[in-house]
């Protein structure tokens, strides 16, 4: 599957390297001040969007048996990012076997769940970290297209999980990605006051 002109890879480990560099980039240009700025999300800013991606992906790896210190992305967002990152890789690089066991999600070899659990988190929260600083993300056209496709079909079971917003109406026309962020609860619109 292709985004932004580039080939994403098809594999866990390929998946998360490329998508958590899209927000390394982000989290590497944006200034003090910036973290503060509103986001996509409802009540969050720049900063709650890094320190939800940092924050729960390590709680939920404790169904695998691995145990991840914890960073405070709140005093150094850049650093405690860039300390996640490495250390998600590392489990998908070698996941050994393990499996996560989740009373949610049932038991799933590790990289499978980081994959379908995490990385697609990732992914969908680079589109509101861009926005949050001012930026025009691209999730790539047919990415949108496959997952919006995928989650159609379970809309009220999403909508129960409380994780996604009401969708939001667009146009028949609109591009692949805005129906994608509609759908989840975005404004393909918003921009940050000021």
């Amino acid at each position: 599957m292709a985004q932004n002109g580039t080939q994403v890879p098809d594999d866990p480990a390929g998946r998360h390297a490329f998508d958590a560099a899209r927000i390394t980039a982000l989290v590497e240009s944006a200034s003090a001040d910036d973290w503060s700025r509103p986001s996509p999300v409802p009540a969050w800013t720049a900063l709650d969007v890094v320190k939800h991606l940092v924050e729960w992906p390590r709680d939920f790896l404790k169904g695998a048996g691995i145990e991840l210190g914890s960073l405070d992305a709140g005093a150094a967002p850049a650093a405690a990012w860039k300390r996640h990152v490495a250390d998600i890789q590392a489990i998908l690089d070698d996941p050994a076997g393990r499996v996560l066991s989740n009373p949610h999600t049932g038991d799933k070899p590790v990289d499978e769940a980081i994959d379908q659990f995490y990385t697609a988190d990732v992914w969908a929260h680079s589109w509101d970290l861009a926005k949050a600083l001012g930026r025009e993300p691209d999730l790539g056209e047919e990415r949108c297209r496959t997952a919006l496709a995928e989650m159609q079909p379970i809309d009220q079971m999403l909508r129960d999980s409380g994780q996604f917003g009401p969708a939001v109406p667009v146009a028949d026309d609109a591009s692949p990605q805005d129906k994608l962020v509609a759908f989840i609860g975005r404004d393909p619109a918003w921009r940050p006051e000021g």
